[in-house]
């Protein structure tokens, strides 16, 4: 009797297993392939040659790059190379992107920088945000951002259990801020367990020098995040879940959910085209060839305009597509005065002329 217990629980368990990773294997896209619908005027950024994982873009064209992130099991290009930010003109006739000065005594061989986001403040003081994984750890650290030399002065590092994996973060003041959490714990094997079983424990996090709360949960995968223009509602995107959902915010920083809109591919960082309010959004049409790299089947980059979210029916349309030939494993598309950026998770990144 004992063995046959014994036999049907362990049926009972691969069973389990059998249905869990064909959950996890449709959530991939693993079968997702996409035709390259590429832009006529583009080039690869010189400088960026490890992923330049998410861009923001500053009312007056100054735009900075995350690079060189790197976690267990990714892939880098420079698996040696700490990561900075990055920073460009739109302004300029031919921009370039250069890297910025951190001051001393932050700790730079440690610099993982992941999401970014800016605040300018009402005496046009520039405030850069950025989520940081010093070995792997989770810190938030903000910046003020030095324009006559092109530095950065490190003003604080953030920590807190209730920030236990964060992803994205969308900057509200200048020590204030809603972050995501990708992963409801912080050791590598239960994230790993966590995303596999499909528990939808992620959330979005308030954080303020008088106030921490979670804001937001039930996620699958909380992963990029920005505010409407008008700042009325918070945009969350939900990459293995391929959502986007529309969060009233509410005097108290409390976010209610007002809608969702369903993808067929796994959403990455959101940037809002400051002349229309649409959402631009980085993809991955197959996050198997992301996870698991393979040069000779590369993993491809799609880019997605979303327009009037918070009507019945959004238009989406595809702004561009790559097979992995040119840019592989999009994470972000930001764009100003015509001018498109795209960066990765840890690939090249590219400039266009629309």
């Amino acid at each position: 009797m004992g063995r046959l217990v014994a036999l049907s629980l362990l049926g009972i368990a691969l069973a389990l297993l059998g249905e869990r990773l064909l959950v996890f294997r449709n959530r991939l896209k693993t079968s997702r392939e996409v035709e390259s619908l590429d832009l006529p005027n583009c080039h690869l950024i010189k400088g960026i040659e490890a992923g330049a994982e998410d861009i923001d873009i500053l009312p007056n064209g100054l735009a900075f790059f995350s690079v060189g992130l790197k976690f267990p099991a990714l892939h880098s290009f420079a698996p040696d190379k700490p990561g900075g930010i990055l920073m460009m003109d739109l302004k300029e006739e031919n921009p370039r992107a250069l890297e910025l000065r951190i001051s001393r005594g932050f700790n730079l061989a440690s610099f993982n920088p992941h999401g970014i986001s800016t605040f300018v403040d009402s005496d046009d003081t520039v405030y850069l945000f950025v989520v940081n994984h010093p070995e792997f750890k989770n810190t938030v650290e903000i910046f003020k951002f030095e324009e006559e030399d092109n530095s950065l002065l490190h003003l604080k590092t953030i920590k807190h259990e209730l920030l236990p994996s964060v992803n994205d973060i969308v900057a509200m003041g200048p020590a204030h801020f809603y972050a995501t959490n990708d992963h409801y714990f912080s050791d590598t094997f239960l994230k790993y367990l966590e995303t596999y079983l499909n528990l939808h424990w992620t959330n979005v996090v308030y954080y303020s020098p008088n106030e921490v709360k979670v804001v937001a949960e039930g996620f699958d995968t909380a992963n990029g995040i920005n505010i409407s223009p008008d700042k009325k509602y918070i945009y969350v995107a939900d990459i293995l879940a391929h959502e986007i959902h529309v969060l009233e915010k509410h005097p108290d920083m409390n976010l209610t959910r007002l809608k969702v809109l369903t993808l067929d591919t796994l959403v990455d960082n959101l940037s809002i085209d400051p002349s229309s309010g649409d959402i631009l959004v980085g993809c991955h049409p197959n996050g198997q060839k992301l996870f698991v790299y393979d040069p000779n089947n590369p993993p491809s980059s799609e880019v997605l305009r979303i327009q009037n979210i918070l009507s019945e029916k959004p238009t989406v349309t595809t702004v561009y597509a790559n097979n992995g030939s040119v840019l592989q494993g999009s994470s972000v598309a930001s764009v100003y005065d015509r001018k498109l950026l795209i960066g990765t998770l840890y690939h090249r990144a590219l400039y266009c002329e629309l």
